[in-house]
């Protein structure tokens, strides 16, 4: 007998609710929710910016310096919505990304070439910045993330590349290809003044006069947090030198568990509040939990159920070891 009690079969739904481009089953919608991803966001600017081309084709198509707080979180949101989003906005997403890439150049200086930003050369570069941003500020933060879970990650994030543009089988799919990738673009990469005028705002970032201590006592340190974990060329690119690696890491781990002591639900209630909306569309049980990852794959009892033996909002993180 139908639960309507009408006697007639109930209903059934079309479809299934819309897990978005990567989904709860995913890597990404694991690591993408904590919050050492705000780092992992300003070392992959720090990154980007040692391409000249690529850097060019934001500062001459931008009031970087004015809108760069705009432009950060328009970023953010992006990244949100292609993790979160469902599949149909994650597709409009790339598409308005690609329409505005296509009517933009940059010009360089010392040859007057002029070239579109949407080469897919510049548009690589930057995808592996971010990619390899997010996996080593997480992988160093605390949660430990084996070798196949990192090039599943990797590899998913191919789906991202289509969306910006970029031939997803001419991405890299796995660690192991990202470092190769990284290997043999290192001489096209220096310090220019654009790089500089990138490093000088997060550095000291704009903001109203009552900020000013804030940003002293806050964003500085998480800058130089994210510069610290840039790659050893990068330092010498820049030509600031770092802590050693292994202080470093001890630095991103002790943050990471103090930004993990803030309530995920009080995290996620930041403006457009992606991962919540996305719980509402598929259900409580696809609530992220990044430590389910710590023996190589996430850990599901069922479709998109994320196991979570402390209710998915600890502050008992495991560190490597």
């Amino acid at each position: 007998m139908s639960e309507t009690g009408t006697g007639a079969p109930d209903p059934v739904p079309d479809s299934a609710p819309d897990p978005g481009l990567f989904g709860p089953r995913s890597v990404t919608w694991q690591l993408h929710s904590d919050p050492v991803m705000w780092i992992a966001g300003i070392r992959a600017l720090y990154l980007q910016a040692l391409h000249p081309r690529a850097v060019r084709g934001v500062t001459q198509n931008s009031d970087f310096r004015h809108d760069a707080w705009g432009r950060l979180r328009r970023t953010a949101g992006f990244v949100g919505t292609i993790s979160y989003g469902t599949t149909e906005a994650a597709e409009r997403a790339g598409a308005r990304v690609r329409a505005i890439h296509r009517r933009l150049t940059a010009t360089d200086p010392a040859t007057g070439e002029r070239y579109g930003v949407d080469e897919p050369a510049l548009l690589l570069w930057v995808h592996c910045a971010e990619v390899d941003s997010y996996l080593q500020v997480v992988r160093r933060s605390g949660i430990p993330i084996g070798d196949a879970t990192a090039d599943r990650y990797v590899a998913e994030h191919r789906a991202g590349a289509r969306l910006v543009g970029l031939d997803p089988d001419l991405v890299p799919a796995t660690t192991a290809e990202l470092a190769g990738y990284f290997a043999r673009v290192r001489p096209e990469l220096a310090c220019g003044p654009e790089a500089r005028e990138v490093d000088d705002f997060l550095r000291r970032p704009p903001v109203p006069t009552p900020l000013v201590p804030a940003r002293e006592l806050l964003w500085r340190r998480v800058a130089s947090l994210a510069y610290a974990s840039l790659p050893p060329y990068a330092h010498e690119l820049y030509g600031r030198p770092a802590p050693d690696p292994e202080t470093v890491t001890r630095r991103l781990t002790a943050t990471g568990n103090l930004l993990r002591r803030i309530p995920a639900r009080v995290r996620w209630q930041l403006p457009p509040r992606h991962i919540l909306r996305a719980m509402a569309r598929l259900g409580p049980d696809t609530r992220p939990a990044p430590y389910t990852l710590r023996d190589g794959t996430a850990i599901l009892d069922g479709p998109g159920r994320a196991q979570r033996g402390d209710g998915g909002d600890s502050t008992r993180w495991r560190t490597p070891g």
